[in-house]
C-alpha cells in the first residue's frame, strides 16, 4: 500500500485533530480540511488521497453534496470515501450508498483506533482487486 494519504473533511476541530493525530501514529499521512468545499478545492489542486472519511453534517457543503460532487469527477471519483458521521438513520446511510460512498461508519460506534483498522482493511481491498 503505497499511498497513504488520508483526507479527513470534518468541520469538529477536536474530532479532526484526534483523527489525525491516530491515522498519523498509524503511519498515514492525515491531511484536513474543515468543510466539504474546502475538501473538493484541496482535490481539484492535485491532492490524491488513498481514501477520503467524510463527515455529513457541515457548514457549506454537507457530506453528502460533497460525496456526489467527489464521485462527478473522473480524475478523483475512483477514490473510496467513507462516511464518518453521527447520522445513522437507513435513509442517510442508504443515500450515502448510492451515491457512491465504499463504507458508512457511525463515530459513535468505532474509536479512533478501530476507524484506522476499517480504513487499513478498505485499502488493502481496494489494492488486491
Amino acid at each position: 500500500m503505497e499511498n497513504k494519504k488520508v483526507l479527513i473533511i470534518e468541520d469538529d476541530n477536536f474530532l479532526s485533530d484526534m483523527y489525525q493525530t491516530k491515522f498519523n501514529s498509524e503511519g498515514f499521512d492525515a491531511v484536513m480540511a474543515e468543510d466539504g468545499e474546502t475538501g473538493i478545492r484541496m482535490l481539484s489542486e492535485g491532492l490524491r488521497p488513498a481514501i477520503v472519511l467524510l463527515d455529513i453534517v457541515m457548514p457549506k457543503m454537507d457530506g453528502l453534496e460533497t460525496l456526489a460532487a467527489i464521485k462527478k469527477v473522473d480524475e478523483y471519483k475512483d477514490i473510496p470515501v467513507v462516511m464518518l458521521t453521527n447520522l445513522g438513520q437507513k435513509e442517510e446511510i442508504d443515500k450515502a450508498m448510492n451515491l457512491g460512498a465504499k463504507d458508512y461508519l457511525i463515530k459513535a460506534n468505532y474509536t479512533p483506533k478501530e476507524v484506522v483498522k476499517k480504513v487499513s482493511e478498505i485499502l488493502g481491498s481496494c489494492a488486491n482487486n
